[in-house]
């Protein structure tokens, strides 16, 4: 029997990558439905090469242009909006939700795939960074696995198997430093969004690229850690590695360290989270160490205040991760729009952290909250400061 999948982000990066996994495997895997927020064109050619049994556009602005354009596959369903979501990763047929969709917007349709006991692999960060406590604690409720797909997340999983009984001392998470890694503080004030587009090593949407500039995108790396293996903050280490070979690290209780190496693919993440515990074929490049030297520096946390900020966010917990990442949210969107330089992003989503109420013991209804609150918040500040 075919793993039937649901892509959550199909158009996206990750989502993508994903497609071509489900291609090399197509005896193994099916795509069951595939969902975009506004790219109703690159969703319609998917639906095309993949015949999913439906396809959801976020945006209902888009459904009207997104049936027309599949009118002659009347086996295709074609949805729309935030219910739809919701509603699709519950099909009895699916068996895995890939949860790729960027931001905030992935906690709710994550939150019912849990509910209906869907095998979770996690490429959706947000989800954990804004309610981890809640999304762990529905895991247990009904039992659903959950993989990470991050390939820093993913690295530390396939480290951790077969130690399941042996005390973690140390997870080592490594970051490449983005582009502006050896950037002074005069050269970080006039640095561009498109400056910041040109990761060295990674491939990856305009979100994430700009968090990973600003290493916020580490910071959330962080908090997704302490909730996916139960390691407090202040035992996550986080290493500059230009070379993005080394994914991450374990470090043992003996002091042995073990990490997971290989060359910058999401497509290998992407499948060890469909196939796990096996291992499968995957076309590409492969690793040669004698390439280049690894190296490892620490990162500046007074230069890269977005770090430190995530950090200190996850160390109060309750609702104040929350409320970094709806104000995250709003200024990544701001600089790459020109509204705020990348400097002030980190005032400004600090700012936010100090005016936005506080809830120590958050539920779901307190998150939605905090989210609308900070995003206001936030955009105040940068609208009247920046």
């Amino acid at each position: 029997m075919k793993q039937q999948i649901c892509i959550l982000g199909s158009t996206g990066s990750i989502g993508t990558q994903a497609l071509d996994v489900i291609s090399q495997h197509p005896d193994l895997y099916e795509a069951y439905a595939l969902t975009a927020n506004h790219r109703w064109k690159e969703l319609a050619e998917q639906a095309r090469r993949f015949h999913p049994a439906a396809v959801v556009i976020a945006d209902e602005a888009y459904y009207e242009a997104l049936t027309h354009e599949l009118s002659d596959m009347p086996d295709v369903k074609v949805y729309s909006g935030s219910k739809a979501l919701e509603e699709i990763v519950e099909s009895e047929s699916i068996d895995m939700v890939l949860t790729a969709m960027v931001g905030y917007s992935g906690l709710a349709p994550t939150i019912h795939a849990i509910k209906a006991r869907k095998k979770i692999c996690l490429a959706n960060k947000e989800t954990l960074v804004v309610a981890g406590e809640l999304i762990l604690q529905l895991a247990q409720q009904y039992h659903t696995p959950i993989l990470p797909v991050d390939s820093e997340h993913s690295a530390i999983f396939q480290s951790l198997v077969g130690e399941e009984e042996n005390e973690i001392e140390k997870i080592l998470l490594t970051c490449s430093g983005g582009p502006f890694r050896n950037f002074t503080d005069e050269q970080l004030k006039s640095v561009t969004a498109a400056d910041a587009l040109k990761h060295p090593t990674w491939d990856m949407g305009a979100k994430i690229t700009i968090d990973s500039a600003s290493l916020m995108n580490k910071g959330f790396e962080v908090i997704e850690a302490k909730w996916l293996f139960g390691v407090p903050a202040e035992k996550i280490q986080v290493l500059i590695h230009p070379q993005s070979i080394v994914h991450s690290a374990v470090q043992f209780c003996d002091g042995g360290i073990k990490a997971q190496l290989g060359v910058p693919d999401m497509r290998l993440p992407i499948q060890y989270a469909f196939s796990f515990p096996k291992r499968l074929h995957l076309n590409g490049s492969r690793l040669n160490l004698f390439d280049k030297p690894l190296e490892f520096f620490e990162p500046d946390v007074k230069k890269f205040k977005c770090l430190a900020l995530a950090y200190e966010a996850i160390n109060k917990g309750g609702n104040m991760p929350c409320i970094v990442n709806a104000a995250n949210e709003i200024v990544n969107a701001g600089f790459r729009q020109g509204e705020c330089s990348f400097l002030a992003m980190g005032d400004i989503i600090e700012e936010t952290m100090n005016k936005v109420s506080y809830d120590k013991n958050p539920d779901y209804d307190v998150y939605v909250r905090t989210d609308a609150e900070a995003r206001r918040v936030a955009t105040e500040i940068m609208n009247t400061k920046f």
